[in-house]
């Protein structure tokens, strides 16, 4: 059995990796790659693929948008690549649909595969493909609202800061530190609660102790062995843990 499969990536060392990982599983014949959504979209439409190594986040459409264009009967079978755990891996775990989390490992790879293969062997991937338009509808919903300001205390007074003019959120004992130019505000939160109610389109938790506003990011600074650190408008130096390619994407595309 021959499964014809489709890579679609905007980047073209994402698509490599995939083509070439892909290489090493006799059956899946790599039919074509896609830069975008709408190109996949047509290509899709002609080929017939019965799996997709899609990424989630792509400019113009991205993955769950070009999906919702696909008529339910004609949806292949799907393989996320995503450089994003937050909110995703959650969805696509709880919906069964496989996702590889960039960057992935070529076991990884094969196991994602394998679990395709067996699918498209027993003919469940209705079930697969109900479980996908489960996760499309549920994308579709209205965006959750987001934190907007924060009310911070000072002396006898109730200061209020939009989250816009915040350059990052910094964990400070039980308080968060948050940076608006030359000041700082504490207040008493968990990060990982409140990295939940910021929009994540415009903040990025860089390490497990501050989250950054990807909208004041002036520069990324190499450092020694590889790695870099963010340097803010204001000139303030932030370590990162995060790859600098997963938040240079996050820069240019905001942060799905």
């Amino acid at each position: 059995m021959t499964i014809r499969a489709l890579i679609i990536d905007d980047e073209a060392l994402a698509r490599e990796r995939v083509r070439r990982l892909a290489t090493a599983e006799p059956d899946i014949d790599i039919t074509g790659e896609c830069d975008s959504g709408a190109e996949a979209l047509d290509v899709i439409a002609r080929q017939r693929p019965q799996l997709l190594f899609l990424d989630v986040q792509m400019p113009e459409m991205d993955g769950f948008q070009m999906l919702a264009r696909i008529p339910a009967r004609e949806l292949p079978l799907v393989i996320f690549t995503t450089a994003y755990d937050r909110h995703a891996v959650r969805a696509f775990e709880t919906h069964a649909v496989d996702y590889l989390l960039k960057p992935f490992k070529p076991a990884r790879f094969a196991e994602a595969v394998g679990r395709a293969r067996k699918r498209i062997a027993s003919g469940r991937t209705e079930d697969t493909s109900a479980a996908l338009q489960a996760l499309l509808a549920e994308s579709a919903q209205p965006a959750t609202p987001r934190l907007n300001r924060i009310t911070v205390k000072h002396d006898d007074r109730t200061l209020v800061v939009r989250t816009d003019d915040i350059e990052a959120f910094e964990v400070a004992g039980n308080y968060i530190a948050a940076y608006v130019d030359d000041a700082c505000h504490i207040f008493r939160d968990s990060l990982s609660a409140l990295e939940k109610q910021l929009d994540p389109m415009k903040f990025l938790r860089v390490s497990r102790s501050t989250i950054v506003n990807l909208d004041k990011v002036r520069e990324l600074q190499p450092m020694f062995k590889g790695e870099h650190v963010i340097v803010l408008q204001s000139s303030r130096r932030v370590s990162m843990t995060r790859g600098v390619r997963e938040v240079e994407k996050a820069i240019k595309y905001g942060n799905h």
